[in-house]
């Protein structure tokens, strides 16, 4: 009778889990919240709890540079376009987890020239990702942000 009552337990944990990966994977996710543009920061890597930001300088006009981007985060695994164009000026992309699907959301914009705090002279690229569910990413999203920011060398600065 033990041995069919840790059946049941298992039974039902596995329903549940189930169940769980489910209804991560189908719930509707609006990027309206996270297709926007943050406040313009200079040159520099920015890590947080559950995010992580780049800005990079760019040695390619400001389309040319999203149009390289979007080419590199459509090639991401599990990865689409969620809102935004390059004639926008941003690009929000959804990321899911490869066991889970959870969803993680990395939106690129420009800085304009001159509206960075130290005054950029020219216009800078902004890579913010960010998890939708939970509070720590345990590195995902900085994991992804650099990789991008590593098939986009020679478009992109570090300095």
């Amino acid at each position: 009778s033990g041995d069919f009552a840790m059946r049941w337990v298992f039974g039902i944990a596995a329903i549940l889990l189930a169940i769980g990966v489910v209804l991560v994977r189908m719930i509707p996710v609006s990027a309206a919240s996270y297709h926007t543009a943050s406040t313009p920061r200079d040159i520099g890597d920015y890590p947080a709890t559950g995010r992580f930001t780049a800005v990079r300088g760019i040695t390619a006009a400001p389309e040319d540079v999203l149009r390289a981007v979007a080419a590199v985060a459509l090639q991401t695994p599990r990865t689409s376009m969620v809102a935004g164009s390059v004639e926008d000026g941003i690009m929000t992309f959804k990321t899911r987890s490869r066991l889970w699907g959870f969803p993680d959301f990395t939106t690129v914009s420009i800085i304009a020239a001159g509206t960075a705090p130290s005054g950029n002279a020219e216009p800078l690229l902004m890579i913010e990702g960010r998890l939708h569910y939970g509070v720590d990413d345990l590195g995902v999203n900085k994991a992804r942000v650099q990789d991008w920011l590593r098939q986009l060398d020679g478009i992109t600065s570090a300095s």
